[in-house]
């Protein structure tokens, strides 16, 4: 029977569920595969992590020696960063080794020279674990709806920033207070900025608008906006009005362009993606044939993740001998066919919005906000004033129809100027998320 070896570089979370799933599915996998999946190499810090996990495997401290060497057929990458992984992959598909990967970051920003390379040299890189965790839905883009033409993209794709705006909804808390108690359950990270900032969301989303438009990899064309900033108020409010607060990784193909975008967005609590609570990942794609399609599960987590790193593995293994016209394309478009397109940028995109403004609560402010709006061509689909303080200021929510982005910047810095507004004005951009 045929062996494919591995070269394993890390043995972190996803590594170890890497090792502990081919260790207890082997039966199941050379089943479906009709050969052996082995682990002939390991590259980690310790060997006793090594021995314990893959005793069968060589010991490695270099990762270029590792996927320099000649048992290696596959290099699983799940270093992470930039650094070493970048140096490693680069190396190993110069060598001739194909690639599974779960590395956002190594594809969103330097994707484009990897899938160049790995073109030239005849080598497969495989990526469904790097978005989304265990759910398959780069094969979705790639392969499943390959027959569609994309129309837009729209998840929730970062399992800490679902997890904190959650439990601000159930228990009204404020952001330090959920941070805190993530990161006391292990779902953020001492230095969070990653997660709530909306870098890991921008990595995925950006890799899935590649996919989806057929254009290179652009993490510089991505708009980020995290939750850091979000009140428990405006989260309380907008479920009053019938919304959830969701952040979103959003692409959309328009007459415009492309917009590529992640920040905080009110989605109708209908909405399937509203739904999506604590720590679990959804992503929506809406495509001209087979209209709204949603992949909801696991977006983390060692067996999830390894999940779908040994399933690119395994669609490995079977096209290793295959010519390379019968591949998939790593873009799922022909590599001739990649072309850059315009991206809109944020002022241009077209939205409706969700805007709490503090102002005096005295006769002719509603009216004059309103006007102000109006100026704009911002048409106002509902004006609730949600409470009185006790300075005498009201709470003013306003739900926008849709329109231009700067249209809307514009109205605002003329409402900030007037006297009788105390305090800037919140804006969080709304979806309906209708085909």
């Amino acid at each position: 029977m045929r062996t494919i070896n591995i070269g394993l570089l890390g043995l972190g979370t996803v590594g170890r569920g890497v090792a502990e799933l081919l260790r207890d599915n082997t039966q199941e996998m050379t089943r479906r595969l009709g050969c052996e999946i082995r682990i002939s190499a390991v590259c980690s810090r310790s060997q006793e992590r090594v021995q314990q996990l893959c005793p069968q495997a060589a010991w490695e401290t270099d990762p270029l020696t590792l996927v320099q060497r000649d048992d290696v057929d596959v290099v699983l990458e799940l270093f992470g960063g930039t650094t070493l992984a970048k140096d490693a992959v680069l190396k190993a598909i110069e060598c001739g080794k194909h690639i599974v990967t779960a590395n956002k970051k190594l594809l969103a920003e330097y994707g484009n020279d990897i899938f160049a390379l790995a073109e030239k040299n005849n080598v497969m890189v495989h990526f469904e674990a790097a978005v989304a965790g265990g759910i398959p839905v780069i094969k979705a883009l790639r392969e499943g709806l390959a027959a569609n033409q994309i129309q837009s993209v729209a998840g929730i794709i970062n399992g800490t920033s679902n997890f904190i705006l959650s439990e601000m909804r159930e228990k009204g808390s404020a952001f330090k207070d959920v941070l805190a108690e993530a990161q006391r359950l292990g779902y953020a990270e001492a230095d969070p900025t990653f997660d709530i900032e909306g870098h890991d969301a921008g990595h995925k989303i950006t890799i899935m608008s590649a996919l989806a438009f057929g254009t290179p990899v652009n993490f510089g064309a991505c708009y980020l906006e995290g939750i850091s900033q979000l009140d428990s108020r405006d989260i309380k409010y907008a479920e009053e009005l019938g919304y959830r607060v969701k952040l979103l990784g959003i692409t959309r193909k328009t007459e415009k362009g492309i917009e590529l975008r992640v920040h905080p967005t009110l989605i109708p609590e209908s909405r399937l993606l509203a739904n999506v609570n604590g720590v679990m990942n959804a992503v929506r794609i809406n495509a001209n044939m087979v209209g709204e399609t949603l992949y909801y599960g696991a977006g983390a987590g060692a067996l999830p993740t390894a999940s779908a790193v040994v399933a690119d593995l395994m669609d490995i293994a079977r096209l290793m001998n295959a010519p390379s016209q019968n591949r998939v394309p790593h873009l799922a478009f022909q590599p001739s066919q990649v072309k850059a397109q315009n991206f809109v940028s944020m002022d241009n995109i077209s939205s409706s919005y969700y805007l709490r403004v503090q102002a005096a609560d005295e006769a002719g402010v509603l009216g004059k906000i309103a006007t102000l709006l109006a100026n704009e061509g911002v048409s106002i689909e509902a004006l609730i004033q949600k409470a009185v303080l006790d300075n005498n200021q009201a709470e003013i929510v306003i739900l926008t129809h849709h329109t231009i982005e700067k249209n809307v910047k514009t109205a605002i810095a003329a409402i900030e100027a007037q006297d009788c507004v105390s305090a800037p004005v919140t804006m969080i951009r709304m979806e309906s998320l209708h085909g």
